[in-house]
């Protein structure tokens, strides 16, 4: 069954730039972010972290797939030992004097969400809010 894919829209009052700044560089999205060792907006560019819940991490293994500077950035999302293959992408518009930050997270269907809470649409919807809603706000507007 498909699901329809987690979308967050959130409009910062600060230049694509600098957005896309926080979004490409491995220290600043140490900040807000996840702790990612390097990271290069290049298509084909992989790189992994750790993440999860408080009671389980997982080992993220992305690779990009789409990278328009200052515009879109796309990559795969997928967890190491767990099936499913999902695509996160950040799209840039200007708004007025800011930036409209498009989250979308997509194939979320392909995790098994059955077996484990953390993989459900509601838990990645909650994740993503956080992340793009407070924590990036409050690393943009600093």
């Amino acid at each position: 069954m498909k699901t329809d894919p987690v979308i967050i829209e959130r409009t910062f009052s600060v230049s694509a730039n600098k957005v896309w700044e926080a979004l490409t560089d491995a220290n600043k999205m140490k900040e807000w972010y996840f702790n990612i060792e390097n990271f290069k907006p290049e298509i084909g560019f992989k790189f992994q972290f750790l993440a999860g819940s408080e009671n389980k991490n997982y080992l993220h293994i992305c690779k990009v797939t789409e990278a328009e500077e200052g515009k879109k950035l796309t990559y795969t999302w997928n967890y190491d030992n767990y099936e499913g293959n999902s695509s996160v992408t950040f799209e840039l518009f200007e708004a007025g004097t800011g930036t409209r930050v498009k989250l979308t997270h997509s194939g979320l269907e392909t995790f098994p969400s059955k077996d484990d809470v953390n993989f459900s649409k509601e838990s990645f919807t909650t994740g993503w809010k956080e992340i793009i809603g407070t924590n990036l706000k409050i690393f943009l507007e600093k």
